[in-house]
């Protein structure tokens, strides 16, 4: 799956292609101010991230989003939170907010790990269908609702959308003409 999702199965002149457009589409949205997250399965992720930095196709502040537990990812092991935050801090420096979430029955471990590492979370159903074991979750209002509990536990602020849109220079409602 890994194989195929890098387009190794591929021959090199359409390897090649699928190369050029991933550096398009990285260096796509400065024209229109548009801003990406940056989903990292991996830490090879954070490495890509970091040379499309330095070609000036990618521009901080960066929202990296470390995605733990999916299959041909990294592992939803702590150590592995912790060595991509390690390895994002090395690469970025202070140029980058960090937020983490492991699928399934880790995503609170993983979000009260990321808070605890001064990064950001998140929940949603999208991410997993339950609020604790054999218990299904009503809706996204109830995960968030828990997750804040558990920043306000670990004494940690909880982001407004002013506050978010200064963390990542984005340019807010009233800048956009749909």
């Amino acid at each position: 799956m890994g194989e195929a999702l890098r387009g190794e199965h591929l021959p090199a002149p359409v390897r090649q292609l699928v190369r050029a457009d991933r550096v398009r589409a990285a260096g796509a949205g400065g024209a229109g101010g548009t801003r990406f997250e940056y989903e990292c399965y991996d830490i090879g992720h954070l490495y890509t991230l970091a040379h499309f930095a330095d070609r000036g196709l990618a521009k901080p502040p960066f929202l990296i989003q470390g995605v733990f537990g999916i299959l041909g990812g990294i592992g939803a092991d702590h150590a592995n939170l912790t060595h991509m935050v390690a390895i994002a801090d090395r690469l970025f420096g202070d140029d980058y907010h960090f937020s983490a979430f492991a699928a399934g029955r880790n995503q609170m471990r993983f979000c009260t790990h990321s808070a605890w590492l001064g990064g950001h979370v998140r929940v949603g159903l999208e991410d997993n269908l339950y609020i604790g074991k054999g218990e299904q979750a009503t809706g996204n209002a109830q995960q968030v609702n828990k997750v804040r509990e558990v920043l306000t536990d670990l004494d940690r602020p909880i982001a407004t959308p002013a506050d978010v849109r200064t963390m990542l220079a984005l340019k807010g409602a009233q800048n956009i003409t749909l």
